[in-house]
């Protein structure tokens, strides 16, 4: 019962018997569920205010406890009598507000060893079970006070994806499958281009096994082009127009591949 053992301690010179430490223990449930005490007897005194501690003499009637509570959105105030019964507690609750009544009956034998008055770690006894009577039997017929709900920040704009590099795309939904993009690498790519010509796919009806429209790195002429130009004969960062072929194994398409219409006229 997390927030009750400070609570206990601030209560112990005032519990002198199992009912006071029953009563702290059923206290700190209201508080729990968004209820403040306002003071003791049925009604209000002077320069009262919501509070999570025991007011001033809460146990100084040795036959009832009577303590009041108000929710903390302030919708319900309830009435809280203790009555003592031989070795059981009756608690009659009622919410002022809607006038509706509820009643538990507790054997004070269950829930506190008599002693351990003095040790906060064994005066408390099946605190679960405690914890759902109270909550069963008045926190629910009478209902729980409004919780605020959380605000959340206000969304920014979205930038899209190709234009914030930082964000992480987004994950595929499980049991969806990827649009088709095939490689431009494999053979049977001929044809994309031409039936998703904005989608930027890559393979026309030109069969090109060789693939040399593929990007290939650039040629820094500074360097020298063997059998063609010595190092240095091209200034670094000189205007340059490469001559010739540039080396073996970059072919490029040759242009008697795609003769015009009517290539055998003579007078064409």
């Amino acid at each position: 019962m997390v927030g009750l053992e400070p609570l206990y301690a601030w209560a112990r010179p005032a519990i002198s018997r199992p009912q006071d430490a029953l009563v702290c223990g059923i206290h700190w449930e209201l508080i729990r569920h968004g209820y403040r005490c306002l003071g003791t007897g049925d009604q209000p005194g002077p320069g009262e205010r919501k509070s999570e501690l025991l007011p001033a003499g809460w146990e100084a009637n040795r036959e009832v406890y009577t303590l009041r509570y108000k929710s903390t959105d302030d919708a319900r105030e309830l009435l809280l009598k203790a009555v003592v019964v031989e070795d059981s507690i009756i608690l009659n609750v009622m919410d002022r507000r809607s006038q509706k009544v509820s009643d538990v009956t507790l054997a004070v034998a269950d829930y506190i060893n008599p002693e351990h008055l003095d040790d906060f770690h064994k005066v408390y006894k099946n605190t679960e079970e405690l914890r759902t009577r109270i909550t069963s039997g008045i926190i629910a017929p009478l209902g729980s006070p409004a919780r605020k709900p959380r605000m959340e920040p206000e969304s920014k704009e979205d930038v899209p994806w190709d234009e914030n590099p930082l964000r992480i795309p987004p994950r595929q939904p499980m049991g969806a499958r990827a649009p088709s993009r095939p490689s431009p690498l494999s053979p049977f790519a001929v044809g994309g281009e031409d039936l998703d010509p904005f989608g930027g796919r890559s393979g026309g009806m030109i069969v090109d096994p060789l693939h040399s429209g593929i990007p290939h790195p650039g040629i820094d002429p500074s360097s020298g082009i063997p059998g063609r130009l010595p190092p240095g004969a091209v200034p670094p960062g000189a205007r340059f127009d490469p001559f010739g072929p540039l080396g073996a194994g970059r072919p490029g398409p040759d242009p008697d591949h795609l003769p015009p219409p009517g290539y055998d006229d003579m007078f064409m």
